[in-house]
C-alpha cells in the first residue's frame, strides 16, 4: 500500500509551522496568465467556463504548471449558487455580475432541491482536479458566505458599500436571517459535495464582510459562517476549513473561535502585529497586497519579507490579502513564489 502523502497545507492547517511556508494565491488561475485568457476565448460564457470540465479543470492547473504553488484550488465562482437557485446570474464584459434580484416573496419561496444536481459539473471537476494534480498539491474547494452572496442576491448586482444588503437587513431582519440560514445549509452541502469529490480543505469567502458594523458583523457575517462550519464537521469530522472574511479589522479578534475555523485568512490592511496577535490562536493565511505583485521589484520584495519576518515563525499559509489582478505581471508571480521558498 502507498504512503498517503502529507501535503503541506493541510499539515499548516494542522497547527504545524512549516519553514518555507506553503503559497498559494487567490484567483492564481486568471486574466493575468495569457493561456487563460486563451482557454476563456474558448468557452464563450464565464459561467461555460465554470460548469465545463474539461475547461475548469484546464484553468485551475495553469498556475500550477508555471509555478508549482502547494495548493491548486477549483475554478469556479461563488455566484453558482445563486445561480443554482435559479436567481439567472449573468457575467457581462465591463459590467460584473448581474443577476435577478431578491425580495421578501422571493426569499421565502428559495427551494434547495436541485442545487447539487445543477453543481453537479462543479464537482466532476473536483474529481478530475485530485486525478491529475501531483500528489504533494492540496486541492481546495471553495464558496461564497452567505452574507456576501446575499448582497448580490438582494442587489441583483454588487455596489460599492452593499448598500442595498444593508438597508434590506435593517428594514427586513428576519427576512435576511432567513436568507442567510437559507445559504448557510445549502453552502454547507455544497462544501460537503466538494470535499467527497476530493477537496482536501475548503474555504469560505466573505468577501464583503467589511461593509458590517459590529453588531452586524456579528449577526449576518459570524453566525451563518458558524452555522456552515457546524454542518460541514456534523458530516465530515476531519474537514479543513478556512475562512476568510475581507475587511473585517478588529472583528476578526474572536472569528476564528466563534466560528470553528482552522484558519482565517487576512486582507492586506490587517497590521502584521495584530496577525501574530491571531497566529497565536491557531493558522493564518495572507496577506500581501496585491498591488506589490503589480509593482513587482523592491515593493514586492519588501512585502514578502515583513510578512516572513512577522508570521513565519508560526502556522502560516503565505497568500495575497485578496486576488491577484489582472495588471499583475506573471514574472512578478514567479519572483513571489521563489522568494517565499528562499530562492534568492
Amino acid at each position: 500500500m502507498p504512503v498517503p502523502v502529507k501535503r503541506k497545507i493541510i499539515e499548516v492547517l494542522e497547527g504545524k509551522t512549516i519553514t518555507p511556508p506553503p503559497v498559494w494565491l487567490m484567483r492564481q488561475a486568471g486574466r493575468y496568465l495569457p493561456e487563460y485568457r486563451e482557454t476563456r476565448q474558448k468557452a464563450g460564457g464565464f459561467l461555460d467556463l465554470c460548469y465545463t470540465p474539461d475547461l475548469a479543470v484546464e484553468v485551475t492547473l495553469q498556475p500550477i504548471r508555471r509555478y508549482s504553488f502547494d495548493a491548486a484550488i477549483l475554478f469556479s465562482d461563488i455566484l453558482v449558487i445563486p445561480d443554482a437557485l435559479d436567481r439567472k446570474v449573468r457575467f457581462t464584459p465591463g459590467e460584473g455580475p448581474q443577476m435577478d434580484p431578491i425580495d421578501e416573496v422571493g426569499i421565502r419561496s428559495l427551494k434547495a432541491e436541485g442545487v447539487l444536481a445543477h453543481l453537479s459539473p462543479v464537482l466532476e471537476a473536483v474529481k478530475r482536479l485530485r486525478q491529475e494534480l501531483p500528489a504533494e498539491t492540496a486541492l481546495l474547494g471553495f464558496c461564497g458566505a452567505p452574507w456576501t452572496v446575499a448582497t448580490y442576491m438582494i442587489a441583483g448586482h454588487g455596489t460599492p458599500d452593499q448598500a442595498p444588503a444593508r438597508l434590506f437587513g435593517y428594514r427586513n431582519r428576519q427576512d435576511l436571517e432567513h436568507l442567510l440560514m437559507f445559504l448557510a445549509e445549502i453552502s454547507a452541502d455544497y462544501l460537503v459535495a466538494q470535499i467527497d469529490a476530493g477537496a482536501d480543505a475548503v474555504q469560505i469567502f466573505d468577501s464583503w464582510a467589511g461593509v458590517l458594523g459590529e453588531a452586524e458583523f456579528e449577526a449576518f457575517a459570524i453566525r451563518p459562517v458558524a452555522r456552515m462550519i457546524e454542518i460541514v464537521r456534523s458530516k465530515r469530522p476531519n474537514a479543513r476549513i478556512i475562512a476568510f472574511a475581507k475587511g473585517a479589522g478588529m472583528n476578526l479578534r474572536n472569528y476564528r473561535q466563534k466560528t470553528g475555523a482552522d484558519a482565517i485568512g487576512l486582507d492586506w490592511s490587517v497590521p502584521l502585529s495584530f496577525a501574530a496577535e491571531l497566529q497565536k490562536d491557531g493558522p493564518v493565511q495572507g496577506n500581501l497586497d496585491p498591488m506589490r505583485v503589480v509593482a513587482g521589484g523592491q515593493a514586492l520584495v519588501d512585502g514578502i519579507d515583513a510578512i516572513l519576518q512577522a508570521l513565519g515563525n508560526g502556522p502560516l499559509i503565505f497568500n495575497l490579502g485578496h486576488g491577484i489582478t489582472p495588471e499583475a505581471d506573471p514574472d512578478n508571480v514567479s519572483t513571489l513564489v521563489k522568494r517565499v521558498r528562499g530562492q534568492k
